[in-house]
C-alpha cells in the first residue's frame, strides 16, 4: 500500500517539475500532473535503459520522469498545432 501512495507521490512530483521547467502556461491540476509524472516515468525509464541507465531506483528514477515528462509535454506541443 505504502509503495503505491510513494509511487503516486513522486508521480506527482514529477509532473509539477516538469511543468515548471517546461513554463507550462497555466497550472495543471494534481490528477494531470499524476498522469505527466506516469508516462513521463516510463518514457524515461524507456529511454535510460536504451542508453544502459538502470532508471529503476533511486534519484535516476526521478531524473527520468522528469525528463520523460518533459519530453511529453514538448511533444503535445509541437503536435497539439
Amino acid at each position: 500500500m505504502w509503495t503505491w501512495i510513494v509511487k503516486i507521490a513522486l508521480w506527482a512530483l514529477s509532473g509539477v517539475l516538469a511543468s515548471k521547467i517546461m513554463n507550462s502556461p497555466k497550472p495543471n491540476g494534481w490528477l494531470v500532473n499524476i498522469l505527466l509524472g506516469m508516462v513521463g516515468g516510463v518514457v524515461g525509464s524507456v529511454l535510460c535503459k536504451l542508453i544502459g541507465i538502470d532508471a529503476y531506483h533511486g534519484i535516476w528514477n526521478i531524473i527520468a520522469s522528469v525528463g520523460g515528462a518533459c519530453l511529453v509535454i514538448w511533444l503535445v506541443r509541437k503536435f497539439a498545432k
